[in-house]
């Protein structure tokens, strides 16, 4: 790579990654260069290795010219069989926990997972002006994330989670993303294991980190809302009094979320009952309206995206952001234009029937929530529920009370596919009053719900599709509007 080529980069506002930076980076890893040849560069100094990168990959398939390439062990590959693939697609250096023999120079570490953790907290490390706003929580976070992307986007660049990159994968993947320019970062921090947000928090030293609720996801990993509170309060462990914390006033551990905070920094705010709030609420079948409330300060909303519980991401996002002293009106702008993620309560026509495509995942919590959706749209109301994963021992006593709740809506109808779907069933027709099917696949879903909609010509239909990922309920919308 030239000095030009270099510039270029820099000027760009591009983070340049050398053999020196890249060193220093994985040093806790035992990190040393080593030649094509096995040579291990020692007395010729590190400057005898010509490497000059603004990315680092871990995926051959999206190796481009000039990349560097890490090779991560997955459950069922192994990157270092693909270190000739990156070489030939143009990586001009590799990351490896072994020698490799390859044409590239490779830089050795004791383990190249972590060494992306490693090079994602060095990253951070050499962005000072950055402002991180991190957010967990049971549900709600992708949506939370847009609308603080919404919000900060108009004030300076931000770098956003991009889809589920939210694991102690994902989140080192992201921060490989920031450029010079980036002035804000948002980030979603998941977990499906204790510890794992504790890890990622530490990697992003978030200047305000946010909890949304604490719920059932993930049950089977924690044992216990308990346990989910413990994990996602991880978030507040590296906050001191510069930083902020904030968590929902009105969630069933508030009290532990707010003494957890308490103990790591002084500036904890909630939202809900204390510090950011709503009044004069009006939900909509497409959106609502609210006075947001922040201090002494107040401003109407038009809030875009159904549901009454986006409302409460909506008073989350300024909370975050009034921790940061962004202005009340470049909030209630920046909420105003959020739209929804792919997969979020996002709807579509067909014929005269409306569909609600809601199927990025689902938990319990997020499943009420939809319902209450569902419940204030018009026509006939059809709930379209696909089994719910990472419930444990939990997950028939889950399911059946997912039943009984949405029995205990205005809901016309029911149904119901995956391994619990029976479970759901049988809590709907324990309350009565509402028509609840299940189905062994969605082949057979598809088959009673198609000609049931073509049959509704005099009475328009809401669906609202939901499910964990596994289940991928948008094939039954795909393959209705293909219809």
């Amino acid at each position: 790579m030239t000095a030009d080529n270099n510039n270029s980069m820099q000027s760009q506002g591009l983070y340049v990654w050398q053999a020196d930076n890249l060193l220093a980076a994985t040093a806790a890893l035992n990190g040393h260069w080593q030649l094509g040849d096995g040579q291990k560069v020692i007395e010729q100094g590190n400057s005898y290795i010509e490497v000059t990168s603004c990315r680092i990959a871990t995926d051959t398939r999206a190796i481009e010219a000039g990349d560097i390439f890490l090779a991560i062990n997955g459950d069922n590959f192994d990157g270092h069989d693909y270190i000739d693939t990156a070489v030939t697609q143009g990586a001009i250096a590799v990351i490896v926990s072994r020698p490799i023999s390859t044409s590239a120079p490779q830089l050795v570490v004791s383990d190249t997972r972590l060494a992306l953790g490693q090079l994602a907290a060095y990253r951070r490390q050499q962005h000072p002006d950055l402002t991180v706003i991190a957010i967990t929580g049971s549900s709600g976070k992708t949506t939370c994330k847009e609308m603080l992307g919404s919000i900060f986007n108009r004030l300076a660049p931000t770098l956003i989670t991009r889809g589920n990159l939210n694991n102690d994968f994902g989140v080192p993947m992201m921060m490989l993303e920031l450029s010079d320019q980036h002035r804000y970062a948002i980030l979603e921090l998941g977990a499906n294991h204790i510890g794992e947000i504790a890890y990622t928090a530490e990697l992003v030293r978030p200047d305000v980190a946010c909890i949304l609720n604490i719920g059932t996801a993930h049950l089977g990993e924690f044992g216990s809302r308990e346990g989910i509170c413990q994990t996602k309060a991880e978030i507040f462990h590296t906050l001191s009094d510069e930083q902020y914390a904030i968590v929902p006033d009105t969630d069933d551990y508030a009290k532990q979320l707010r003494q957890i905070a308490a103990t790591h920094t002084s500036h904890v705010l909630g939202f809900g009952t204390s510090d950011v709030t709503a009044s004069d609420i009006n939900i909509k079948p497409e959106g609502s309206e609210f006075t947001l409330h922040i201090g002494t300060d107040k401003r109407e909303i038009s809030l875009p995206l159904a549901g009454e519980h986006n409302i409460n991401n909506a008073l989350a996002a300024a909370a975050c952001a009034y921790a940061l002293n962004i202005d009340i009106d470049d909030i209630g702008v920046g909420l105003e234009n959020a739209r929804p993620a792919k997969g979020r309560l996002n709807s579509q026509t067909l014929g005269m029937h409306h569909l609600i495509d809601d199927t990025y995942n689902a938990n319990p919590h997020s499943v009420r929530a939809a319902t209450k959706v569902l419940a204030a749209q018009t026509g006939t109301q059809i709930m379209v529920l696909g089994d719910i994963g990472e419930l444990g021992e939990a997950a028939v006593s889950e399911h059946h009370n997912l039943g009984r709740t949405i029995a205990g809506t205005s809901i016309d109808m029911l149904l119901c596919v995956g391994e619990y779907a029976h479970h759901s069933v049988a809590g709907a027709q324990a309350v009565g009053g509402i028509n609840a099917q299940a189905f062994n696949d969605k082949v057979s879903l598809l088959q009673y719900l198609q000609p049931y909609l073509q049959a509704q010509q005099a009475q328009p239909c809401t669906v609202l599709f939901k499910g964990s990922r596994s289940m991928k309920m948008e094939t039954l919308i795909d393959a209705l509007v293909k219809e």
